[in-house]
């Protein structure tokens, strides 16, 4: 009679168990169907199950097992499966997936058992479970540390927009970042990142830098508060701003581009992009200038912004071609990605104003970046507590596999 039996060995991790396991069983023609393999901290966690055929004593497979396996030092458990059991598993594979990903500079027990919790009391099951980020020194550790642990759930969520704002709730009250998204072939099939470039790229805003040097700094400042907070129309604060700039010597524009504060993590991720063969591009309702500035130093394939009108080395407060703006984001980012041959859901999008949500609700994988609180509300993902090369966990990639 055909048997199936989950055998899980556990106990110090040393080389030579899975083989040695897999060879007894290979001697009596067992399928495996299922496996998995873990090691955390020295510790190895083995499961598979297997399926032996109606001629096969198991009872000596069982007992080889044993014997080896004492000898290695492991722990081993074996367990019955029924057919019907075995089976009502094999249907879960329809279930949808979905991939939550926890981010913070420290996570605690605190932050996984609330984040488990929601997830489970919305009908989803986790399966695995995998550290992102890498290993942190007790004693060396760095001041900027970042940790994030990825979550595969299964199944059908009673409420996706409930799960979403009860993740958002837990997020908040423990000042943590947690995404969610469907687990899908486009995760994994990204092409093209687009940027917003003032208060993303950079930590700054280069319109209130030049109000700076032209002595009508607040002014200038609550203004562009206002637009990014989705209060006032940008096209009308965009003319209102340049018109309080007009006669501003074009030197200050050079000083201002050297001393630009990248934001943290911006450069570890561009230059990773870049490895990876992504495309990268700016789209910023600031200035040119300032856009090809960083994209000479961060190696970036494509900016689009506004030209800075500049006559007899004076900045005359106007600007030519169309602002832009936030619809404009959204059609740049669509012909971009027509132009580099991709769907939408290939594009990742990343900005921080509200003149950024066209883009981020258009992309496949739309961020709202250390964000006001407008956007960070409208957006389907949200980081805030780490720097910008956390965009890589959200695209599935360990610190393993992308090193500095």
């Amino acid at each position: 009679m055909r048997e199936l039996i989950l055998i899980t060995i556990f106990g110090e991790d040393k080389p030579y168990v899975t083989s040695t396991v897999t060879e007894i069983l290979s001697k009596h023609q067992a399928n495996i169907l299922d496996i998995g393999q873990s090691v955390i901290h020295s510790t190895l966690s083995l499961g598979m199950l297997i399926e032996f055929e109606d001629d096969t004593d198991s009872g000596n497979v069982v007992k080889d097992i044993l014997y080896r396996m004492y000898d290695f030092g492991m722990q081993v458990k074996f367990k019955p499966v029924k057919a019907d059991d075995y089976e009502h598993w094999v249907l879960q594979q329809g279930k949808p997936r979905h991939i939550v990903t926890l981010l913070a500079r420290q996570i605690s027990s605190e932050h996984i058992a609330a984040l488990s919790r929601v997830v489970a009391d919305h009908g989803l099951n986790i399966d695995n479970i995998s550290r992102l980020s890498g290993r942190v020194s007790l004693v060396n550790s760095e001041h900027q540390t970042k940790a994030c642990v990825e979550f595969s759930a299964r199944g059908q969520a009673t409420d996706i927009v409930k799960l979403r704002a009860q993740l958002a709730k837990v997020a908040s009250s423990f000042d943590i970042d947690i995404a969610f998204q469907e687990d899908n072939m486009f995760r994994r099939t990204r092409r093209l990142v687009c940027f917003d470039m003032d208060s993303t790229l950079i930590e700054a805003e280069v319109i209130d830098e030049l109000a700076k040097a032209a002595g009508i700094g607040e002014e200038v400042a609550a203004i562009t508060h206002a637009a990014m907070s989705g209060e006032l129309d940008f096209n009308e604060s965009f003319r209102r701003r340049m018109g309080l700039l007009k006669g501003l010597d074009e030197s200050v524009l050079k000083d201002i581009a050297s001393k630009l504060p990248l934001t943290e993590g911006a450069e570890h991720l561009i230059t990773t992009l870049r490895k990876l063969g992504y495309k990268t591009a700016i789209l910023s309702g600031g200035f040119q200038y300032f856009g090809e500035y960083l994209q000479r130093k961060l190696g970036i394939d494509y900016v689009f912004a506004n030209n800075l009108e500049i006559v007899d080395g004076k900045v005359t407060g106007n600007t030519s071609g169309t602002i832009v703006n936030g619809e404009r984001k959204a059609e740049l980012l669509r012909s971009l990605a027509e132009k580099e041959n991709i769907s939408l859901e290939q594009v990742v999008a990343v900005g921080d104003g509200a003149n950024d949500l066209p883009m981020l609700s258009i992309a496949g994988l739309g961020i709202a970046f250390r964000a006001k609180p407008l956007v960070k509300a409208e957006a389907k993902q949200a980081i805030s507590h780490l720097g910008l090369d956390a965009i890589l966990y959200l695209m599935g990639f360990r610190d393993s596999q992308i090193q500095h």
